[in-house]
């Protein structure tokens, strides 16, 4: 089942939610942590309930779980059993089913938008190592051991039934076709395919984000291609160079225009403009998918909704 194309053909625009570590540090969550985000699964799972909730009463179609950081090895070097590891990222799913559920029940009744998702997170391998490759690239894994690394965060999310996944901030051709082939594991699944880029051509590790599109569009599990986590002045010609090869939903959430400083793990100034303003403009080149990253808030996807509805 594909519900992003479900969505899509009742619907001009599927809107996603915006950032969510942002959101949780602005609830006091201290994420300069290897789990990051992750660890709030173990600290404080309500403070991620009410980031979702926040992100459906701004209009979101879909709420992306807490689970982007969240792995075996990654848990394991806390000093938690796989069981307690595969039971956290259960728990991430769960808590935003809960919250869609209870919240469509009460604004279901004459709503001009569509039943939101549930989109399990599936960080990079950069992210596990929490130093900043998600922004490079540079792993020294080949693709059966990107592969080996996935598999059981995979099934395990699969297993605790989101509506999809999303496999997101991929700096690398290498490790979308590692997700891609470990999809066709997991058959009933489908998953976006969202990379960083450090062009408006290039993901981060520089292959040609339209040799990426090109492949994944032969994949039927695959249902959108697009862009996240990236600086906002490179999302024109990104959607241009992915349409150009495939006719899947493109779907965009790129950071705030801020700067990232992995090495001090701090945001600095950067072109922030209009959000609202800008995502207008990538609906006219072509996005389908559109939402926020790093940096972006429950006001800016209330004014996307407004704009779009």
């Amino acid at each position: 089942m594909n519900p992003i194309a479900s969505i899509l053909s009742r619907f001009p625009t599927m809107i996603l939610d915006g950032a969510f570590a942002t959101e949780l540090e602005k609830r006091g969550c201290n994420l300069n942590d290897p789990l990051w985000s992750a660890k709030v699964l173990l600290e404080n799972p309500e403070l991620i309930a009410a980031v979702h909730e926040d992100y459906l009463v701004a209009g979101a179609d879909c709420v992306i779980t807490a689970s982007y950081q969240a792995t075996f090895e990654g848990f394991a070097a806390r000093g938690l059993s796989e069981a307690e590891a595969a039971a956290l990222m259960t728990r991430s799913i769960t808590i935003a089913r809960q919250v869609r559920d209870r919240f469509w029940m009460q604004h279901s009744a004459g709503s001009n938008r569509p039943r939101p998702l549930v989109a399990a997170s599936v960080g990079p391998y950069g992210a596990f190592l929490a130093d900043g490759s998600e922004y490079r690239g540079n792993y020294s894994l080949s693709e059966e051991q990107l592969m080996d690394f996935h598999r059981r965060r995979l099934q395990t999310l699969v297993a605790a039934e989101p509506d999809l996944l999303a496999c997101e901030t991929l700096p690398c051709f290498s490790e979308a076709r590692a997700l891609v082939r470990l999809l066709a594991e997991n058959p009933g699944i489908s998953a976006w395919i969202s990379f960083t880029a450090k062009d408006g051509q290039q993901t981060c590790n520089g292959d040609k984000i339209s040799d990426c599109a090109a492949w994944l569009n032969d994949f039927d599990q695959v249902a959108a291609i697009g862009i996240n986590c990236t600086a906002p002045r490179h999302v024109t010609t990104l959607i241009k160079e992915i349409s150009s090869v495939t006719d899947k939903p493109i779907i965009v959430y790129p950071n705030s225009g801020e700067h990232y400083d992995p090495l001090s793990k701090r945001w600095r100034p950067g072109d922030n403009g209009d959000f609202a303003a800008l995502t207008k403009q990538w609906l006219a080149d072509g996005a389908r998918i559109v939402g926020g990253c790093c940096r972006t808030s429950p006001q800016d996807i209330r004014a996307i909704c407004q704009l779009v509805r």
